[in-house]
């Protein structure tokens, strides 16, 4: 998805946060009709959640159940990745289709972190990392960054500014690992080589780029200082390789959407935040197509809806978190297969011009009571009768 590091930063800025968030009992009943508007029929809607496991994505699954009176299909894995394969049973069990597929990161008010969520069922009510999926994918990318931080160092030699690298980020036979960028970092000689000006025991040290000069062009090193190069190793001048598993919704399936952008995303700020808003994007192209090509889906009203969820971490006494969806981008397809694509701008227009009031709206208390009233159904095991 990413052929460039151009690329990549487009897909961030284009993903905007500020001013598009949607609380979840805004957002439901505003999706419920949006797809009214559609011409989907009450009753016979049959929404599908592609979430990740996490217990915060509970309070979603429970409006978009009260919104379109039936609990939504699981159409998710671990992570929010879509299982592509349950397109088929999915079909069969609806006439009007709606997918909503959200990666998720938690956020804490009180210190303002995006990334952490308060376990209120824990025995302290501790904050854990959340999405825990995405944070275990990008740890070790973080410490790999964290050793190339602290072993590119900045020295001033002979006047001029130097990059003395460690020898095991010089290794080019590597498979798997963080890789320098060395055109951005070190100045070629007149054969267009890399030549060390210094070699030490466990590292080298080369004349820095003229790129990397005007970036620290007000960095002054005394002569024989050396300092790491720290948060200056900006994405541009690293890139990470690792062998994974390419089987379309594999092991390594959401690993393999986010490697070619993780120098940005160990980078950011809010680095879970940014993960999950990737794995969103990869998300809706990859999931969209499959969608498109399907063909449970032919013949049929198909939404397929793609955002961000942001779970707040609930405070003492509350039972589920303050979620807010931010839309990312929707598939809209009609019966007789005509195809759109509303982008974000689009989508948000779309969500606002509809009414947050939704009149079909199910009361889960009274469904819930007239089953528990209702005459227990005698199951007959007897295979005669």
């Amino acid at each position: 998805m990413f052929s460039s590091a151009s690329n990549i930063e487009e897909l961030l800025r284009g993903f905007r946060i500020e001013g598009a968030m949607l609380r979840y009992n805004d957002f439901v009943p505003r999706l419920y009709n949006y797809c009214r508007s559609l011409g989907f029929e009450p009753g016979k809607m049959l929404p599908s959640r592609a979430f990740c496991s996490d217990e915060s994505q509970g309070f979603p699954s429970i409006l978009i159940s009260k919104h379109f009176g039936t609990f939504p299909f699981n159409h998710g894995r671990g992570g929010a990745i879509v299982a592509t394969q349950r397109h088929g049973p999915f079909a069969e069990h609806g006439q009007d289709l709606v997918i909503i597929q959200a990666s998720h990161v938690g956020y804490d008010p009180e210190s303002g972190r995006f990334g952490t969520y308060r376990r209120i069922h824990a025995e302290n009510a501790e904050h854990t990392s959340s999405c825990g999926k995405l944070a275990v994918v990008i740890r070790r990318y973080e410490q790999e960054y964290a050793f190339a931080q602290n072993n590119v160092v900045l020295e001033r030699c002979e006047g001029a500014l130097c990059v003395c690298i460690d020898n095991g980020l010089l290794r080019g036979n590597r498979t798997e690992g963080l890789f320098l960028n060395l055109p951005r970092l070190v100045e070629r000689d007149a054969d267009g080589e890399f030549t060390p000006r210094h070699a030490y025991s466990t590292s080298k040290s080369f004349p820095a780029s003229a790129s990397l000069r005007r970036q620290l062009m007000e960095f002054q090193l005394e002569e024989g200082q050396r300092i790491p190069i720290g948060t200056r190793l900006t994405p541009k001048m690293f890139f990470f390789r690792r062998d994974l598993d390419e089987t379309p919704e594999g092991r390594d399936h959401q690993e393999l959407g986010l490697v070619s952008a993780m120098p940005w995303v160990i980078t950011a700020p809010h680095p879970l935040l940014t993960a999950a808003q990737i794995n969103t994007q990869v998300e809706f192209d990859r999931a969209f197509r499959t969608a498109a090509q399907a063909p449970g889906f032919r013949g049929k009203r198909l939404l397929h809806i793609s955002g961000l969820n942001i779970d707040i971490s609930p405070q003492p006494g509350e039972a589920f978190p303050m979620t807010h969806f931010v839309p990312w981008a929707a598939y809209v397809q009609d019966r007789d297969g005509r195809q759109t694509i509303l982008e974000q701008p689009d989508l948000l227009r779309v969500l606002e011009q509809q009414s947050p009031e939704n009149p079909d709206e199910m009361d889960l208390e009274s469904a819930i009571r007239a089953m528990s009233e209702t005459a227990m159904v005698r199951v007959g095991l007897d295979a005669s009768r």
